[in-house]
């Protein structure tokens, strides 16, 4: 299935949660993969996650059993030299990956396959930090990425077909499938999941109802698999903010103003399940 993929090197920039979980996607599937990140730390620390995602996503039976591909890790974005497609991965700020970005494209040849894991920022804006606007692609994957086929996919208006058609084969060997949308702030998912989720916190801000019967509502009544406040808790709720305020400055809709009980628990550091709090406390009750 994998093809070119088992020999050409998959580079991806960032070894947060979404790193980690397309790194473990990839490696799960033979693809030999390069995680780079400016800090050693982290960089331990997503090789044990990978370790253990991909023990956990094997025995769920949705990756498949024999061996991984190999995977390297490095601090320099010399090394994404060779790489045959990169995959940026870093903080959802604009500045976190216009600096990613222009690295990333001084490093990897003329044609190589850029694409941003933006959760808002519209691709055509991030291509604008590129000197090759037509090799950059949005892949918005899913948490976690190794249990979510769908990967929402944004071409931007200068992307070009060559990398369009390097972005497929990429996606054929992950086993993943294409969503293609336009672009635009937030693209479909997070135009309206983030208002959904920032209503569902101002809802339990009010005092309308607890976390626990929010989502009770989505998965009882509508037959959701999760609540949008469960559903916030995986995103990472310091990356759901960020994401609202992206949407926020570049729609003007109040509706992306995070409300205050948002705010308050990423100035606590409660932000989902990666801290083990968020709106609810994973291994007990209901926050």
């Amino acid at each position: 299935m994998n093809g070119a993929w088992t020999t050409r090197r998959l580079a991806i920039v960032g070894a947060g949660v979404m790193g980690v979980g397309i790194t473990t996607l990839a490696v799960g599937h033979g693809v030999p993969v390069l995680l780079l990140d400016i800090s050693e730390e982290r960089l331990r620390r997503a090789q044990d996650a990978i370790r253990q995602e991909l023990r956990l996503a094997r025995m769920m039976g949705k990756l498949p059993a024999g061996a991984a591909g190999e995977l390297t890790v490095s601090t320099s974005y010399d090394d994404l030299r060779e790489a045959g497609a990169v995959i940026e991965a870093v903080t959802e700020t604009t500045d976190a990956k216009m600096k990613a970005l222009a690295a990333i494209c001084d490093a990897v040849a003329p044609g190589t396959l850029i694409t941003s894991n933006t959760s808002a920022i519209p691709v055509d804006e991030l291509a604008g930090y590129t000197s090759r606007p037509e090799d950059v692609v949005g892949t918005h994957f899913m948490n976690p990425p190794y249990l979510i086929r769908a990967v929402e996919v944004v071409r931007g208006p200068r992307t070009g077909e060559a990398a369009m058609a390097a972005l497929r084969s990429l996606l054929s060997a992950l086993d993943r499938d294409e969503v293609l949308v336009g672009d635009g702030p937030g693209f479909v998912s997070n135009r309206i999941l983030m208002r959904v989720i920032n209503d569902a916190a101002r809802l339990v801000e009010e005092g309308r109802a607890p976390a626990e019967a929010v989502d009770r509502v989505f998965t009882g009544c509508f037959g959701h698999p999760t609540g949008p406040l469960a559903t916030a808790d995986l995103i990472g709720l310091d990356n759901v903010v960020d994401t609202l305020r992206v949407l926020h400055d570049r729609t003007g809709d109040d509706g992306y103003l995070a409300c205050d009980l948002l705010l308050d628990k990423v100035r606590s550091g409660d932000h989902g399940r990666k801290t083990g709090k968020g709106f609810h406390i994973y291994g007990g009750t209901s926050a």
